[in-house]
């Protein structure tokens, strides 16, 4: 019995008919799921460092933490944000990117909103969750707004250096990461 694949199998693309060889993602699914973790983690951010008001920032950095666990285990399109995002993008073209570098980011986000859990609701308090925090908001802006997922970015450069195997299933990848890498970019 073959595992269930991650990611969307997309049958074929509607302007070259062909098929992808493994799970891809809808990048604007991803962007929107983004724009939706920067929101909620930028109030939290704001009653922190503001107003000195810590229990948002616990609250979301647990809600973070779930998010991306079951991004990174089943794929977006089970995580609460994945779901409301796929709502929000009903009725528009995808655009598909590879799976396994967003999942690589996501288990970058994984690790990093544990930290933030952890760090937070053990009571630490100030410059050191304020500045984790920050990083965060950055990347999720980078995403959201730029279409730049840092995550993905640097699995290409594993993956150029050799550190992580080549892939034949890695076809198109966000902002042409894939780029230098002998892979085209396909997008329908």
């Amino acid at each position: 019995m073959n595992p269930k694949p991650y990611g969307h199998i997309v049958p074929a693309l509607p302007a070259s008919g062909t098929a992808f060889a493994a799970g891809v993602f809808d990048e604007r699914q991803v962007r929107v799921a983004a724009g939706l973790t920067l929101a909620a983690g930028a109030v939290a951010f704001a009653y922190a460092a503001l107003a000195r008001v810590y229990l948002p920032i616990q609250v979301v950095t647990s809600l973070f933490f779930v998010e991306f666990a079951i991004r990174v285990a089943a794929g977006l399109q089970y995580s609460p944000f994945g779901v409301l995002s796929r709502l929000l993008t009903r009725g528009q073209l995808p655009e598909w990117v590879s799976a396994k570098p967003k999942r690589f980011a996501w288990s970058m986000g994984l690790v990093m909103s544990f930290a933030m859990m952890l760090i937070t609701n053990a009571g630490i308090r100030g410059s050191l969750p304020l500045g984790i925090c920050l990083v965060c908001l950055v990347l999720m802006w980078l995403e959201a707004v730029l279409g730049l997922c840092l995550g993905c970015e640097i699995y290409a450069a594993l993956r150029r250096r050799g550190w992580i195997g080549r892939d034949p299933a890695i076809e198109v990848c966000s902002n042409g990461a894939c780029a230098g890498d002998g892979r085209a970019d396909r997008r329908s």
